[in-house]
């Protein structure tokens, strides 16, 4: 083989690496509620025995639900939605400056002991605050076509830890709190199931930047003077020729358009940071796609798109509305996500730096 056909060969080489993850659980009550999690980077590190970091944007190519037909003894309506972490410049900036500030925090406290930096450290986040409460022993895990679930290795959650600090700004040495950090939502929405508050990206992303001006151009009074025997505006006036519609045409762009067309903090109505994905505007994860199980449902299968998934962090959430009284149709499920050849150690993905 000629130096060209190798270079060739080396480029396009795609790892073995197992492409469709197939989960099973607990069946889905009448008028239960549930969500479930999945990260992706967790289940290739499982299936395929090899590290791969959650920070990665994961291509998937599709997502199938199948319900198990033969244990619907009753009608059953349970609709099921995709939800993933924002494909928004907000999440993928936020995401880059949390790991950035968490990195700094690892080195600066490394600096007199780099040996003891562990193999496998990892900036490792929750979806939200549901995820969080649920922590990540609760995420879901692939099974093999006898319905055994892999074994869990080590995957733990990223800590920040934020010297408390008195209201005269002075800190008490050893005075620490640690917290775990979730995508979107409010910051210190309570214990998760690890025992820690958690700390939100984009709640802190939106905090640590300046803001719009609350009218972009901020222009002078004097702008619409631009009639009569001395008018400031006189380079406008220059063009008066008796009557003239400069002077509404004036007033127009200086009142309409003129303040951003989303909310901020301090623009007049609005007194906190309302990035999307944060605590107070669009504070849910995105919903990615959306079907529904019933009894007619053709061969119990629901085909939902691909997408990319911020993080590899997928979130399946099933709603079985109660069909009436005295009626418990359960719904018992499987899950596969089908992922897309690549070269990123077989997968097609890029790294949330990246994103």
């Amino acid at each position: 083989m000629d130096m060209a056909k190798r270079k060739y060969s080396k480029m396009t080489k795609i790892e073995p690496s197992v492409q469709t993850f197939v989960f099973t659980g607990r069946p889905i009550e009448s008028d239960e509620d549930k969500t479930f999690f999945i990260d992706l980077s967790q289940c290739a590190s499982l299936m395929n025995r090899r590290f791969y970091r959650q920070g990665i944007n994961w291509a998937v190519g599709s997502i199938r639900v199948v319900a198990r037909r033969s244990d619907f003894t009753n009608d059953v309506y349970c609709p099921v939605s995709i939800q993933k972490l924002p494909n928004t410049w907000v999440l993928s900036n936020s995401w880059e400056k949390g790991f950035r500030a968490w990195n700094k925090m690892n080195n600066q406290a490394l600096e007199e002991n780099p040996s003891i930096k562990p193999k496998f450290l990892d900036f490792k986040i929750y979806a939200n605050d549901q995820h969080h409460q649920a922590g990540f022993g609760a995420n879901l895990v692939p099974v093999d076509c006898l319905d055994n679930e892999a074994l869990r290795g080590e995957w733990q959650p990223s800590k920040v830890v934020i010297p408390r600090t008195a209201p005269s700004g002075t800190i008490a040495v050893g005075d620490v709190e640690e917290r775990e950090i979730i995508a979107v939502g409010a910051s210190y929405s309570g214990t998760g199931a690890s025992g820690f508050n958690n700390v939100s990206l984009i709640e802190g992303y939106a905090a640590s930047r300046g803001l719009p001006n609350v009218l972009d151009p901020n222009t002078p009074d004097d702008a619409s003077d631009i009639a009569g025997g001395t008018p400031e505006n006189w380079l406008s006036a220059i063009f008066n020729e008796g009557t003239n519609q400069d002077p509404e045409i004036i007033q127009d762009m200086i009142t309409e358009n003129n303040i951003a067309p989303y909310p901020f903090e301090n623009d007049g109505v609005n007194f906190d940071t309302m990035y999307p994905g944060g605590a107070n505007q669009l504070p849910g994860l995105e919903l990615h796609d959306e079907s529904v199980i019933s009894s007619t449902t053709v061969s119990s299968t629901l085909h939902l798109k691909g997408g990319n998934f911020p993080c590899g962090l997928i979130g399946v959430r099933f709603n079985n509305f109660g069909m009436g009284p005295g009626i418990n149709q359960e719904v018992n499920w499987d899950i596969f996500v089908d992922l897309v050849p690549g070269t990123h150690r077989g997968y097609l993905c890029e790294p949330m730096t990246e994103m």
